[in-house]
């Protein structure tokens, strides 16, 4: 059983960890070079955000959704949680506040692009590098609203 709550700088290692986990079991398609320096970047980054987590019941964080208004900008879960419902449950989550939420996925990473797609969310257009110029193609997604996850 997981539960959700906002993330606190006590768990700033603990998401940075899932983050790495998550990019190193699904992200294959990064350079070694870019891995690198995007780790740098969340590292820096990811421990001061305010992340919606989901938790299990020792409350260790298991996976994190970071929203910005209705556009869902991140969402990693550890691979040891992997397929138990626990992403679902964050947009779920997410949806219930933002009934067209919008999000990124890299075009090469195709199983995150069929989670959402099940979800409801539709395609809305492409682009061909990722946002911070790298060349890593994005799917634009929308959900389409009124649908549950």
């Amino acid at each position: 059983m997981f539960t959700l709550r906002k993330s606190t700088p006590a768990d700033g290692a603990r998401v940075v960890d899932i983050w790495r986990r998550a990019v190193d079991a699904t992200h294959h398609f990064l350079t070694a070079e870019d891995r690198l320096a995007i780790d740098a970047e969340v590292a820096g980054f990811l421990p001061a955000a305010t992340l919606e987590l989901a938790v299990d019941e020792a409350d260790r964080p298991v996976a994190f959704m970071l929203l910005d208004g209705d556009c869902m900008q991140a969402l990693f879960v550890d691979p040891d949680h992997r397929g138990a419902g626990v992403g679902r449950l964050l947009v779920a989550d997410a949806l219930r506040r933002h009934p067209r939420l919008a999000t990124d996925v890299n075009e090469q990473n195709g199983q995150a692009v069929g989670f959402y797609e099940r979800l409801g969310f539709e395609r809305t257009g492409r682009s061909e590098r990722d946002s911070q110029g790298r060349p890593y193609p994005l799917i634009h997604l929308r959900h389409r609203g009124g649908a549950q996850a």
